[in-house]
């Protein structure tokens, strides 16, 4: 049987999903360290070590539990719990980043002073603009590899959260060799190694510009979209590299997918939010899911965060335009009122 893997912390429902969990779990008992158990992740773990995942005790406390069980080696999907990950694998002689790579990942001032001092360019001001692609990127010993891009499109400033995400798995991109160039000095400059990597690029005039680096698995539904276009499981992936495995990375489909997110219109109180019955008939639609309710309050696009979507809803295509299509088409079964807060408008 496979060793069990410690995930530090599992983070809210909506921002990273059940898919990764559920594709890690199916091959690895999943042990949750987190301060508390959310009920949606339970039926995918094993057990549970009640703990801050960031305070230093927390690396004790794992090393007495390794003691007396196996310990695979250890995971976690939140930027904020990276260096503790780092702690914590290095304790127990697992594969993980090195410490000061975590640390330094895990602060974006540290990650642009070490862009630069490398001579990558990072995103500036004046790149805001310029097209969004994130490059799902697995490290290896000597090897960097992409195995997927994704598409970004954001919301109105100025927190501009995402809208929608495509993966195509013919994507012309993944040829470009500038990307490639930029995605494998990126990995170098940070001393990234054995790990799964989310590298977003501005795609500029000047050519593509650093955003951000997350060396971990990415969040909104990503790790799904990679896996329905091209077969590649980034989950199982990050589990593979995480326990000193090698991962499958062989691409079995030549499909696109793609995700879009509803933000309210207004800020105020959600008076109604309901699907039409139509949604279960589209042929393109993978999933539509609700994520908020009647009653809650809910802060319009220009400044919601995750926590603010009112639903997603996920489909699949031979291409990013057939994917663009079934993604309005399903927008149409959603209706949703927001009942404005006093002294607010509708975006």
């Amino acid at each position: 049987m496979a060793q069990p893997v410690l995930l530090l912390g599992a983070g809210p429902r909506g921002t990273c999903g059940e898919f990764p969990l559920a594709r890690i779990a199916a091959v690895h008992p999943v042990i949750l360290v987190d301060r508390e158990s959310p009920a949606w992740a339970r039926p995918y773990l094993a057990g549970r070590l009640a703990a801050d995942p960031d305070r230093e005790e927390t690396a004790e406390a794992v090393a007495r539990h390794a003691a007396g069980n196996p310990v695979g080696g250890v995971l976690t999907w939140s930027a904020e719990h990276l260096p503790a990950a780092a702690r914590i694998a290095a304790r127990l002689g697992s594969p993980g980043l090195p410490y000061e790579t975590a640390a330094a990942c895990a602060d974006p001032a540290a990650v642009r002073a070490l862009l630069l001092r490398h001579r990558v360019a990072p995103a500036g001001p004046e790149d805001a603009e310029g097209p969004l692609v994130s490059a799902e990127t697995v490290v290896l010993d000597d090897e960097v590899r992409i195995v997927a891009l994704t598409r970004t499109a954001p919301g109105p400033p100025p927190a501009r959260r995402a809208l929608r995400h495509c993966v195509h798995a013919h994507d012309g991109l993944l040829h470009n060799r500038f990307l490639r160039q930029c995605v494998e000095r990126t990995v170098r400059a940070l001393g990234l190694a054995h790990t799964v990597v989310h590298v977003t690029l501005r795609l500029t005039a000047r050519g593509p510009r650093v955003a951000d680096v997350a060396p971990h698995l990415p969040g909104d539904l990503v790790p799904l979209l990679v896996e329905r276009a091209t077969g590649v499981d980034l989950a199982r992936a990050a589990a593979a590299l995480a326990t000193g495995r090698p991962p499958e990375l062989t691409p079995t489909r030549q499909r696109a997918a793609a995700v879009q997110f509803a933000y309210p219109a207004a800020t105020g109180r959600l008076a109604h939010l309901a699907l039409g019955p139509g949604a279960a008939h589209e042929p393109c639609a993978e999933r539509m899911v609700l994520t908020r309710e009647a009653g809650d309050p809910v802060t319009a696009a220009p400044h919601a965060d995750a926590a603010d979507r009112l639903a997603h809803w996920v489909v699949t295509g031979e291409d990013a335009a057939e994917c663009e299509e079934a993604l309005r088409r399903m927008a149409r079964h959603l209706s949703a009122t927001v009942l404005p807060t006093a002294g607010t408008y509708a975006a």
